[in-house]
Parts: structure tokens; sequence; C-alpha cells
């Protein structure tokens, strides 16, 4: 999708600095993604700017983001993920290019289907992780008898949105491509990714109630999982078959939209 779509309604929000949305950074909290056709997204934006800011930095109120995967030999974490283990991690290093910082990130589901979040600053070589990297690895891990390599790489354009009166945080991504370590590529244009950042599902939200009215329905969706499985013939696959023919979907809904 082409930016200049969407630019006059990014403009129309009122904005939210960095600094204010880092005290709403929500590091342990419930995710809820909503998968759809990219070209909805300037629909979907227009009916939130009465009740979201936009987060703005350096005059710019979208970001590229690029992210690199971490994994062990026999794709554990991946594996943890397609097989529905809820007690599960996921660890990248990812650039913010907006500021140019690069953080090493691991997530964790609960087994109470909760997101819990941490973070360094670091950006050493994933291929040969540094001692600050190792250990807090070894620190959120609970078991560490592995070695980990880099395994897929992702990028895509993120806009963050912040609620005036709810405490939640909405990031709209889309533009996205992902990319194997031998050099396969895959671009997804007609793609669009809403994930709703909060300490509970709130029922009442503005977003959730514009996502009703426009038929978008909250859809399980790990971009790690679905770019590997483009990409690679990796085990337990076929469990992603639903997810792809969903991506089907919305490619044809995409190429509808923009002939009409």
């Amino acid at each position: 999708m082409a930016l200049t779509e969407i630019q006059n309604i990014l403009n129309s929000f009122s904005q939210i600095s960095l600094e204010e949305m880092d005290s709403i950074r929500l590091m342990n909290r419930m995710d809820t993604k909503y998968v759809f056709s990219a070209g909805l997204l300037p629909y979907f934006l227009d009916t939130l700017t009465a009740s979201y800011k936009i987060l703005e930095i350096e005059q710019k109120r979208d970001f590229l983001y690029n992210s690199r995967y971490l994994d062990t030999e026999e794709m554990l974490f991946y594996l943890q993920h397609v097989t529905g283990k809820l007690a599960r991690h996921k660890i990248r290093f990812r650039m913010y290019e907006s500021t140019g910082r690069t953080f090493l990130e691991i997530k964790r589901k609960t087994n109470k289907n909760r997101t819990v979040k941490w973070r360094i600053e670091n950006n050493s070589d994933s291929c040969n992780l540094d001692n600050p990297a190792l250990n807090f690895i070894k620190k959120h891990i609970p078991f560490n008898s592995f070695v980990l390599k880099p395994t897929l790489q992702n990028r895509f354009t993120r806009i963050t949105l912040a609620g005036f009166d709810t405490r939640e945080r909405i990031t709209f991504d889309f533009n996205m491509g992902f990319s194997s370590l031998n050099g396969e590529k895959v671009e997804l244009p007609y793609l669009a990714i809403a994930e709703l950042k909060s300490e509970g599902f709130p029922s009442w939200s503005p977003f959730v109630l514009s996502a009703k009215k426009l038929g978008i329905k909250p859809t399980g969706f790990s971009k790690y999982c679905m770019g590997n499985a483009l990409l690679l013939d990796l085990p337990k696959k076929n469990i992603l078959k639903e997810k792809i023919l969903l991506l089907n979907k919305i490619e044809n809904e995409y190429s509808m939209l923009n002939r009409s």
C-alpha cells in the first residue's frame, strides 16, 4: 500500500511523543491481532481519529521496522508456536529505523495467554552473540542448553496509536516482506495486521467497535511462523494451512478493492 493513500488521515490524528508513549509500554499484557486487507486500512484508521493519538517522532508518523529472528537448529520456538504450546518464546533483534536503535527482545506467551516482553539495547552480530546478549537470554529463557542462529528477516511499516481515555496501544503493520538467510523473499503488499495491546481485552474499546463494524475479527497470526511457512519447507507446516488460505482470501479482497 502506498503511504500517500493514508497520509492525510495520519495527519488528522493528534500526536503523542515517544516519551509519553513509554508511560504505557504494557510489557505484561493481552495481545489481540486482527488480520485484514490493506485496502481497508484507510477506512479503519479514519474511524479512530477521535479516540486515539498517533506516535510522532521528528515529524514522522509511520516507521520502518526491521527484525531478525533467532531460533535453534531444530526450530524449537517455531514448533512451540505452530503446535499451540502456550508457554512459548520468541527471540529477535529489532531495529527501529526512526531512532537508529536496535534491541534484543524476548517475548514469552504464558499459559494464561498473556504476553511478557523483555528487551535490552544490543546490536551484536546475530550469528555471534556477545556476552550481554547471551546473559540476557539465559536470564529469561528457562532452558539454555541450545545454540541460537538467525532464521528469518522481516520488515514492515508501523503506525502506533494510544487511547485518549483508554489504557491501550494499537499497532498497524503493513508493506510487509520476509527474507530467508538463503536469499528467498516474499512480499505481502496486500496484508495489514492490527494488534491491540492492553491490560485486559476491552470489548468497549473504540478500536474493537470499529473493527466489528468493518467485519474484521480477531485472528491469531504470527509473522515469524508465517514468514517461515511461506519461505521454507519446515515440519508441521500443514498446521498453518488455514492461515495460508486466509492470506489467499485477503489477497483476492485486496485485488477487488483496487479494481473498484
